[in-house]
C-alpha cells in the first residue's frame, strides 16, 4: 500500500528484512528482479532503501550469482504519486510500467501475466518483513501466534481518541478492546467508546458492543469491515458517523480513477446523499437509497478500491442508523460536528434547547434579568438546574479544548437568582388567554413541571396531580438540601402556580383516583411520575433492619423524617447521584464512618465528578472493584456486609468491562446501616388501562417524539417511560409532551415565538487562556453539621468573568 504508514516505518527502520524476504521469495519461484513501489512524499523510506540496497548489493546479498548459487535477483525502487488506487495490484502494476495507476479486469491474474506480462508476484511490505523471521525460527513457530486461520502478527496505526497513539504489533486475534485499554490506555479524558474504524477508506466501523471481537481477517469481516493495510482510528460521543462516512467517501472520490462507472459515479450520487443529509436537507428514503447505492458499487466496481468504497457508509447506517434517522428527521447532529445542524454545540447539546451563547452573552453584558428570560423560555426550572443539571451542554464547549470549558451551569445559575425580564428584547412572552380545555398531569416531578408551565403558558387550565405531601416529585423527594434547597424549588414552583397552574398533593392517580376519572374530567392526560421504587440487591440477608434503598432513604430526608445516624457506620452500594447523596446525606445525620462500594471502577461511576470529589473532601470512602455477597446480620439487624473483590473481564454492550468476583476474595465491611443505591424503577401499579402498554422493565411504552402511548388523550414521558434519567431530559420530554398535547388539543404546537436575534459579537472572544472561575463552597469543616447548600454561587464579578470566556460559537463567519 503506497500510503501506509505503517509501511513505510519498516522501510524507514529495516528495509534490509524487506529486501531479504523479497531475494527469498525470487529464490523460490525463481524471479530474477523485484521492485519496491513507495510513494515520493516519504523520502526518508526511499533514502534509506537506496542505501539498503547498496549494501546488499556491496555484500554480495543482491546482483549476479548470489552465494555461488547461479541465481541472480536485484532489486529496483519506483517512487510513484501515492495514488490510493495504486494500492490495487494491477493499478500498481501499470504505474511501475509507467503508465497511468488504474486497475484492469481480472483474469488474468498477476500470477499468470503480471508486470510486463510476466508471472507476477505481489505482496505487502509487512508480508516481506515477516518472511526472513519465519525461514529461520520455522513455520510452526510463526503459527503459535494468532488463531486459526489467521497466523502471526499485525501491524495496526493505533489513532484517534485513545491515549497511547502509535504503532502497535499484536498477535492476530487479540480483541479490539485489549489493543484499545491495554496497548492504547484508553480513550483520552476517559470517554465512553463509540466506535473504530479499520481499513481506512475501505474499511467500516466496529461500534462498542464488539470490543469483545478477535482482531483477525474472518472476524472483521463478518462485521462488515478489513484489516486492510492496519488503519485503527479509535473515536468517541464527539464523532458524527455520518459525517465519518462522508469524510471518507470524499477522499475515495478524489482518488477514484473514473475507469468504471461504479465506482466514479457510484460513489459521486452516493456523496451527494451524505452531504445533503449533513446539511439538514435529508429526506426520508435516503438512508434506503444509500444502501441500496453501496451494495450494487460492491457488486459491480471493477477494482478492491470501488469494491470497498461503501463499506464505510454501509458500516455506519448498519450500526448507528439512529444517527442517520437524527440528521434527516430531527434535522440534529448529536455528536455536534455538522454545523448546518445547530447553532452551537453548547446549545445542540442541551436536551432542552436552551440559547446557551445567547443568555451568556447577555450576562457578560450585565443584562441579567434578560438572560434569565432567554434560559427560562426553553427551562422553567432554571434555578434547580443551575444547581443540579449533569451540565451537558460543558462536555461540548469548545473552551474545553483551549483551557477549561465554560461553567455554563454556574451562570445559570446566577442569572437565575434575578427578577425574570418581561420587558426588553428578550423578554419573557405573556401568557395566553385562558382556554376552555383542561389538561391533568400526573406526578410533579420535572417533566411533570415543565409540560404543566407551558400548556399554562398557552392557556390551558392544568391541574397537576402529586402522590407525595410535597410539590416537586424527585426534586423534593430526591436530592437533599445541601445540593438543591427547598426555598430554591419552591421560588420555581411559585412561578408556575402564578401561570395559573393548580398542585393537588397527597393524591395518588391509580389509588384515590383512577385514570378512568381523569380522562372523563379532562380533555387529554400526561402521566410524568417518575422512578420511584428502588431496586434490592438480591443477595441472602437484605431484608433484615437497617437496611434501605436509596429513595426511600432520601425520601425521609427530604421530609423530615430520617432517624439520626450518630455513631454509626454507614455502606452505601452504588456509584450515581443518589448513591453519593445518600452517603453526604448520612454524614449529616450524624455517621461516624460513611463508605461507599462500587461494583466498577472509579472512571465507570455515573455520579457527577464533581459530586464524588466532593463526597470523598467530606470524609466518604470510596471502594470500587467490589461486588455485594450477603447481607450479615445479628438479632435480625444489620452487622456488615460479605463482598467480593472484582476484577475486570470481558466487555459488556454498553462497553465497559464486566466485573468478574474473584475466588476467595471474600471479605466483610462491618456497618450498622446499609443503604443501596443500584437503580430505581416506575410504580405502575393502579394506571393500567386498555391500550396502556408497559415494556419488560416496567416503564409505560410511548413514542419518543409525541409521548402519545396507546391509549387516546394520554401521553406520558420522563422516568416513567426512559427509566431513571436527569433532570434535564425529563424537562425536554415535558417540553415534547406540550408541544404534543397543544397539537392533540388543535394548536399548532408551538410553545413559543422566540424573538428574532442577529446573532453577532458584542466584544471580541479572548482566544488566550483564562483560568474557570472556581464556585465558592462552603468550607468542608462546616458542612457536615447540618444541610446548608454547599455551592454559594458566583458574585456579579464572577459571573461577568466566566461569561466573557464564551467563545461565541454561534456567531457564523460570512
Amino acid at each position: 500500500d503506497p500510503g501506509a504508514f505503517m509501511d513505510r516505518s519498516i522501510l524507514e527502520g529495516d528495509p534490509h528484512t524487506v529486501i531479504e524476504g523479497m531475494a527469498i521469495c525470487g529464490y523460490a519461484i525463481g524471479a530474477d528482479r523485484g521492485y519496491i513501489y513507495v510513494r515520493a512524499e516519504y523520502p526518508l523510506a526511499v533514502e534509506r532503501l537506496e542505501h539498503a540496497i547498496a549494501q546488499a548489493r556491496e555484500y554480495g546479498f543482491l546482483g549476479k550469482d548470489i552465494f555461488g548459487l547461479g541465481f541472480d535477483f536485484d532489486v529496483e525502487i519506483r517512487v510513484g504519486a501515492g495514488a490510493f488506487v495504486c494500492g490495487e495490484e494491477t493499478a500498481l502494476m501499470a504505474s511501475i510500467e509507467g503508465r497511468r495507476g488504474e486497475p484492469r479486469p481480472r483474469p488474468p491474474f498477476p500470477a499468470t501475466a503480471g508486470l510486463w506480462g510476466k508471472p507476477t508476484n505481489i505482496n505487502n511490505v509487512e508480508t516481506w518483513a515477516n518472511i526472513p523471521p519465519i525461514i529461520l525460527r520455522g513455520g510452526e513457530w510463526f503459527a503459535s501466534m494468532g488463531t486459526e486461520r489467521s497466523k502471526g502478527t499485525k501491524v495496526f496505526a493505533l489513532a484517534g481518541k485513545v491515549r497511547n497513539t502509535g504503532l502497535v504489533e499484536v498477535p492476530m486475534g487479540m480483541t479490539l478492546g485489549e489493543i484499545v485499554y491495554d496497548l492504547g490506555g484508553g480513550l483520552v479524558d476517559d470517554k465512553p467508546f463509540k466506535a473504530a474504524q479499520t481499513g481506512g477508506p475501505s474499511g467500516g466501523c466496529i461500534p462498542r458492543e464488539y470490543l469483545n471481537t478477535p482482531v483477525d481477517y474472518e472476524s472483521l469481516a463478518e462485521l462488515g469491515t478489513i484489516v486492510g493495510s492496519g488503519g485503527l482510528i479509535i473515536m468517541d460521543e464527539d464523532t458524527c458517523m455520518v459525517d465519518l462516512a462522508k469524510f471518507f467517501l470524499e477522499f475515495v472520490q478524489e482518488e477514484s480513477c473514473g475507469k468504471c462507472a461504479p465506482c466514479r459515479i457510484g460513489t459521486k450520487r452516493m456523496l451527494e446523499i451524505l452531504d445533503r443529509i449533513t446539511h439538514g436537507e435529508g429526506r426520508e428514503g435516503d438512508v434506503e437509497l444509500l444502501i441500496e447505492l453501496g451494495e450494487q458499487i460492491k457488486a459491480t466496481a471493477l477494482c478492491g478500491l470501488g469494491q470497498t468504497a461503501p463499506n464505510p457508509v454501509l458500516s455506519t447506517i448498519r450500526y448507528f442508523r439512529e444517527e442517520y434517522d437524527k440528521h434527516i428527521r430531527e434535522k440534529k447532529c448529536p455528536a455536534s460536528v455538522c454545523a448546518s445542524l445547530f447553532t452551537s454545540p453548547c446549545q445542540n447539546s442541551c436536551p432542552a434547547g436552551v440559547d446557551v451563547p445567547l443568555y451568556v452573552d447577555l450576562a457578560r453584558q450585565g443584562r441579567f434579568a434578560e438572560a434569565h428570560a432567554v434560559v427560562r423560555l426553553d427551562n422553567p426550572l432554571p434555578m434547580v438546574c443551575g444547581r443540579v443539571c449533569h451540565h451537558p451542554c460543558e462536555a461540548k464547549c469548545r473552551r474545553g479544548q483551549l483551557d477549561a470549558p465554560v461553567a455554563i451551569r454556574a451562570l445559570k445559575r446566577f442569572v437565575a437568582e434575578y427578577p425574570v425580564s418581561s420587558d426588553g428584547e428578550f423578554g419573557l412572552p405573556p401568557k395566553a388567554e385562558t382556554k376552555s380545555e383542561k389538561v391533568a398531569v400526573v406526578g410533579s416531578g420535572p417533566a411533570g413541571l415543565t409540560c404543566a408551565t407551558y400548556l399554562a403558558r398557552l392557556g390551558y387550565q392544568v391541574t397537576v396531580y402529586e402522590a407525595l405531601p410535597v410539590i416537586g416529585g424527585m426534586l423534593a423527594a430526591g436530592i437533599p438540601e445541601y445540593r438543591l434547597p427547598k426555598k430554591t424549588l419552591r421560588r420555581e414552583i411559585k412561578m408556575i402556580e402564578d401561570l395559573g397552574v393548580v398542585f393537588k398533593t397527597g393524591v395518588r392517580v391509580g389509588k384515590d383516583i383512577s385514570l378512568a376519572d381523569l380522562r372523563r374530567k379532562h380533555d387529554a392526560v400526561f402521566l410524568a411520575v417518575g422512578a420511584h421504587k428502588g431496586q434490592k440487591l438480591g443477595v441472602p440477608g437484605e431484608d433484615a433492619e437497617g437496611v434501605y434503598d436509596a429513595v426511600t432513604f432520601l425520601r425521609q430526608v427530604n421530609l423530615g423524617e430520617a432517624e439520626s445516624l450518630k455513631g454509626r457506620a454507614v455502606l452505601v452500594v452504588g456509584g450515581g447521584n443518589a448513591a453519593i447523596d445518600a452517603a453526604r446525606s448520612s454524614l449529616r445525620l450524624g455517621a461516624r464512618k460513611v463508605s461507599l462500594l462500587y461494583r466498577r471502577t472509579r472512571t465507570e461511576m455515573p455520579a457527577l465528578k464533581e459530586e464524588i470529589e466532593e463526597a470523598e473532601r467530606e470524609g466518604v470512602e470510596i471502594r470500587t472493584l467490589v461486588i455485594p455477597k450477603r447481607v450479615i446480620t445479628r438479632g435480625g439487624k444489620v452487622g456488615g456486609l460479605e463482598c467480593l473483590e472484582a476484577d475486570l473481564g470481558e466487555f459488556d454492550r454498553s462497553g465497559r468491562r464486566r466485573p468478574v468476583p474473584r475466588e476467595g476474595s471474600d471479605f466483610i465491611v462491618e456497618a450498622d446501616v446499609i443503604i443501596t443505591a443500584i437503580g430505581q424503577a416506575v410504580e405502575t401499579a393502579g394506571l393500567e388501562e386498555d391500550g396502556l402498554e408497559t415494556d419488560r422493565r416496567g416503564t409505560f411504552v410511548a413514542d419518543g417524539k409525541t409521548c402519545a402511548t396507546g391509549v387516546d388523550g394520554v401521553f406520558a414521558g420522563g422516568d416513567c417511560v426512559t427509566g431513571p434519567d436527569t433532570v434535564i431530559e425529563a424537562i425536554a420530554a415535558g417540553k415534547r409532551a406540550a408541544q404534543a398535547i397543544d397539537r392533540y388539543l388543535g394548536g399548532d404546537g408551538v410553545l413559543y415565538r422566540p424573538a428574532e436575534v442577529v446573532r453577532k459579537l458584542t466584544a471580541e472572544p479572548i482566544e488566550e487562556e483564562t483560568p474557570r472561575q472556581a464556585v465558592p463552597c462552603v468550607p468542608v469543616e462546616q458542612r457536615t453539621t447540618d444541610f446548608t447548600e454547599v455551592e454559594l454561587g458566583y458574585t456579579a464579578g464572577m459571573a461577568l468573568a466566566e461569561a466573557a470566556r464564551c467563545l461565541r460559537c454561534d456567531v457564523k463567519e460570512d
